[in-house]
This record gives C-alpha cells, sequence and structure tokens, in this order.
C-alpha cells in the first residue's frame, strides 16, 4: 500500500508546502522498479537516488527490483498491470521511454503512467578499453570514414534506442554517414562493457556518470562526452564540440508511479525529491556521478515530455530510424 502519512496534520503541512514551493516531506516506503540490468544509468539512478533518500533519513525504507526485457516495456507493464498495488512504487526512467515509444518498441508512452519528476541530467560518453589502440575521438573518426564496418559500437539498449541515436547523431555531425553505423545492442550497460572488453565492439556509446564509473576503476579511457563544456567530475575529458563535432546531447532522468495514483500521493512524492536536493547525502551522490540538477515536477515535467517527444521524433526520422 502507499507509504503512510506522519499524521493528517503533517500530511496538510505537506499539500501546503509543495503548493508554496517549498517541499517538506517523508514517507515511510518507496519502492524503485528498474526497467533495465545492473549497472546501467536506470540502476545507478534509482540506487543512487534511494541512498541519498534513506541517509537523508527522508524515507525509512528504499527496496530495489531490477526488471529488464523489452527495451523497459516489461516493466512499464508490470506497473500498469499491478497498479492497484503499486502505489508505493516509482518506476526510474529517461529519454529512452519517449524513444521507444514513438519506434513502437512497445505500446505505452509516458501519458500510460504517472509522471512524478525528472530529477538528473547525465551526459553521454564514448569510452574504449585501456587496451585500446584509440587514444583519441579522432583516431575513432578516422577509421570509421574510411570503413565504419571496421567501429562496432556496442550500446547497452535497443537498435535505435538513446545509446544508438547519440552516437549515430555525433558521426552524422562528424562528417559521416550514421545510416551505415555498426550498433551492437546488450541489456544494460555492464554487459556493453563486457563487449568491448572482450572486443565484440570496439567503442561504448553509454551515460558520463556510467563512464566516470568504469574509468575511476580503471577500466576504461573517456574519448569525448556530450556536454556543452567539460565537467569538473573528469576535466581531462574534451567535449565532442572541442573536438570540432557539432553535436551536444543530455539525457534527463526521472521517476514515474503507477496510472491512476492521486494527486495528492503524486504531490508527496515529488515533494519528497524536491526536499532531496538541499541534502549533504544528495549532494555526496550527485558529484560522485557527475550528475546535473534538473528538477521538473508533475505538470512541468509533462510539458518537458511532450516538447521532448516532437524534438526526439524529428530527429530520428532525420537519421532514418523511423519512416
Amino acid at each position: 500500500m502507499f507509504a503512510k502519512k506522519r499524521s493528517i496534520v503533517a500530511a496538510l503541512a505537506l499539500t501546503s508546502a509543495l503548493s508554496a514551493g517549498l517541499a517538506n516531506a517523508a514517507v515511510d516506503e518507496i519502492h524503485f522498479l528498474i526497467p533495465g540490468g545492473a549497472g546501467g544509468g536506470w540502476d545507478g539512478t534509482a540506487r543512487g537516488t534511494g541512498e541519498a533518500l534513506s541517509k537523508a533519513g527522508l524515507v525509512e525504507t528504499v527496496s530495489y527490483e531490477n526488471l529488464s526485457g523489452g527495451g523497459g516495456g516489461k516493466a512499464i507493464a508490470h506497473l500498469i498491470e499491478t497498479a492497484d498495488q503499486a502505489d508505493n512504487t516509482l518506476m526510474v526512467n529517461s529519454t529512452p521511454i519517449v524513444i521507444r515509444s514513438l519506434s513502437k518498441v512497445f505500446p505505452q508512452s509516458f501519458r500510460d503512467l504517472t509522471p512524478i519528476a525528472a530529477t538528473i541530467g547525465d551526459y553521454a560518453a564514448f569510452v574504449v578499453p585501456t587496451s585500446s589502440e584509440y587514444k583519441t575521438f579522432a583516431d575513432v573518426l578516422a577509421d570509421y570514414k574510411e570503413n565504419p564496418r571496421s567501429i562496432a559500437i556496442a550500446g547497452g539498449s535497443a537498435r535505435g534506442s538513446m545509446d544508438h541515436l547519440v552516437a549515430a547523431q555525433a558521426f552524422k555531425a562528424a562528417g559521416g554517414d550514421p545510416k551505415k553505423l555498426k550498433y551492437v545492442a546488450y541489456d544494460a550497460g555492464g554487459k556493453a562493457m563486457a563487449g568491448i572488453l572482450s572486443g565484440e565492439a570496439q567503442l561504448l556509446s553509454t551515460g558520463f556518470s556510467e563512464a566516470l564509473a568504469l574509468k575511476d576503476a580503471g577500466e576504461v579511457r573517456i574519448l569525448a562526452m556530450t556536454g556543452p563544456e567539460r565537467s569538473s567530475a573528469a576535466a581531462d575529458v574534451p567535449t565532442l564540440k572541442e573536438l570540432g563535432v557539432d553535436a551536444e546531447f543530455t539525457n534527463w532522468r526521472g521517476f514515474f508511479a503507477a496510472p491512476g495514483l492521486s494527486d495528492a500521493q503524486a504531490d508527496e512524492y515529488a515533494a519528497v525529491l524536491e526536499k532531496m536536493y538541499s541534502t549533504d547525502e544528495w549532494a555526496e551522490v550527485r558529484d560522485r556521478n557527475g550528475w546535473i540538477e534538473i528538477f521538473k515536477p508533475r505538470a512541468e515535467f509533462v510539458t518537458f515530455l511532450e516538447g521532448q517527444e516532437q524534438e526526439v521524433g524529428a530527429l530520428m526520422k532525420e537519421l532514418g530510424f523511423l519512416r
């Protein structure tokens, strides 16, 4: 059942605070539903958010469930099917929910859920194993332009998905033919990383925060990232624009609840996420992952999603991913 409010008085105070833009909430339990496997961006976002909420005392009990399959569609369908028993569940998602809905990977869209809030942004990055012959992104581009099929690009999601789209956008901006891009799909970032370590692919297209964790572990070199400027989390990593590639990309990540959730309950979740931003526990998680804060609650989130749907759809058609 939905996380019980501390008291009726506390609930009324929460509603008043939220309407005034001053989040002040605490809930008993949040169950994070993660549409992909361990090691991916969704997994890291859910677990990092849960860590901050728990350590800051904003949520008493936090639990996690990885339910991969169908490009994220299995988790979405599960949340919809179990809506009556899922009042305490928040599903993490990101730009792929828009992309995969447009490309009909699954029949649902964000409109079939209850959008709670976009919480963070994460740039994309291109990485190679430390043992790779490629020392710079320019080296990769040179081989790609000579023979596009010589560069296999791994991603932790399906063909036509965000990892694929970001890579196509970058290579197109560099003067290559994005339709000739050789993309190898894996289920989540951990398996995609294994793909480049085994030599099945030469380059990994992934989230910047995931790339930072791999870099800190000494497993990869980050050749480029898609932010407008370098990140303080890895000041040695150049942006695509610095390298003469006019491409930029930021992936939002956020949370959705089951359809039919009441406005009061949805507002409570949005409020507790907003409150999280002011905690030291969140600052530690955010900085560790190199995340950008882009809080967009409820109606603002829906408006943002509608705009992205139009923009991403146009780009997908241009690159040949949609007819």
